[in-house]
């Protein structure tokens, strides 16, 4: 994508959210749950919801989990709310009504679909948290999902390596700080990753936060919307860049926003040989930020297959319905505020313009003709 093309991308996305938690322990172990053994096998109905279609990487999750679940002879009700709430607790509730026998939910907020979950329980159907832990109930058998804390990490190591932190250079560097959707459970643990990895350096001056916005409160952007981060990055350009001095990085969590701040970069005379683009990170590899990094625009991306989150929930659905336990990797770190929840965690890979081709291109995920 030419940079031109990013405030029609940022128009075109009214986008919403993306993804979930980090982790620690790797070791894979077995857990209980509160799930009914042997709730159904093959030819039962699996309800599964999705927060929005506006987001491309949700289009690929739900798809991607309806055809492995049908591979397996499953029947499937795919839902998507279009990131609001009532819609999607009103899905979740006709799924049971319908006689789900498991339900797979990437929630809009976390805490907002307690008494649906209840209903569940109630029911003896299972319920798996994808990708979004759901919080606040007890009613949360299992959960799939990327080690996010790790994301984190990625993103405040690749923007380290964009500035050349990594290879000697002292700054000090002005980066700019943002976080995504206060009512999605991951987003602050991709903000804790990334500070475990940038406040050394903000506290030795090799980073400056020049406008002064370094909590998550402030930097948070509600929904991930990709307008409200180009706002606030417009803000921050006019109040607190206007003297000559440069942006020199940006902590972008996810693509959606970056392609918002790149847009917001733009129109203040950034992307120019003259005034290069800072480094700005992301996150889900969406096609329209492949291509800019491809094209020089944003530096990074963070890559989470989520055919391989597909497959993962799917045996674990799989293996409850069977009367089984499904493997999970965690059982320590996925406190909801009411329950630890078994998970597994897939680990997700920096994608920059140095190995897109081995990474996204060699993996399949896109194909040469769609990255033009």
């Amino acid at each position: 994508m030419r940079l031109g093309r990013i405030g029609g991308v940022v128009s075109a996305i009214a986008l919403a959210a993306t993804m979930t938690a980090c982790g620690s322990s790797q070791k894979t172990v077995d857990a209980g749950t509160s799930a009914p053994a042997g709730a159904g096998g093959a030819g039962a109905l699996i309800g599964v919801t999705m927060p929005t279609k506006s987001s491309e990487r949700w289009i690929h999750d739900g798809d991607n989990v309806k055809q492995q679940l049908e591979k397996l002879g499953y029947k499937v009700d795919l839902q998507y709310a279009e990131n609001d709430i009532p819609t999607q607790a009103n899905q979740i509730e006709n799924q049971i009504t319908k006689g789900a026998k498991l339900l797979i939910v990437a929630s809009i907020d976390g805490t907002a679909i307690t008494s649906q979950l209840q209903q569940a329980a109630d029911a003896k159907i299972p319920v798996i948290a994808y990708d979004r832990l759901i919080r606040n109930s007890p009613n949360v058998d299992y959960y799939a999902t990327f080690d996010n804390f790790k994301v984190g990490v990625q993103q405040a190591t690749s923007l380290l390596k964009g500035l050349g932190v990594e290879d000697g250079k002292k700054g000090p560097f002005n980066v700019e700080l943002f976080g995504g959707s206060p009512d999605d459970n991951n987003a602050t643990f991709f903000w804790n990753g990334a500070l475990s990895v940038l406040q050394p350096k903000i506290d030795d001056g090799t980073l400056v936060v020049k406008s002064g916005q370094k909590d998550f409160k402030t930097a948070a952007i509600l929904r991930w919307d990709p307008a409200t981060a180009q706002k606030r990055m417009e803000d921050i350009l006019t109040k607190t860049y206007n003297g000559g001095t440069k942006v020199d990085g940006v902590l972008s969590p996810y693509d959606g926003l970056s392609i918002g701040i790149l847009s917001a970069l733009k129109s203040s005379g950034y992307g120019t040989s003259g005034q290069p683009y800072p480094v700005v990170t992301g996150q889900d590899a969406e096609l329209a930020s492949v291509k800019s990094i491809i094209a020089g625009e944003q530096y990074s991306t963070i890559f989470k297959d989520t055919r391989n989150l597909a497959g993962q929930t799917v045996k674990m659905a799989d293996a409850v319905l069977k009367g089984g336990k499904p493997e999970v990797n965690n059982t320590k770190d996925y406190d909801n505020g009411n329950k630890v929840v078994p998970s597994y965690l897939l680990d997700p890979v920096i994608v920059d313009k140095s190995n897109y081709q081995e990474v996204i291109v060699g993996g399949n995920y896109y194909t040469e003709d769609q990255l033009k």
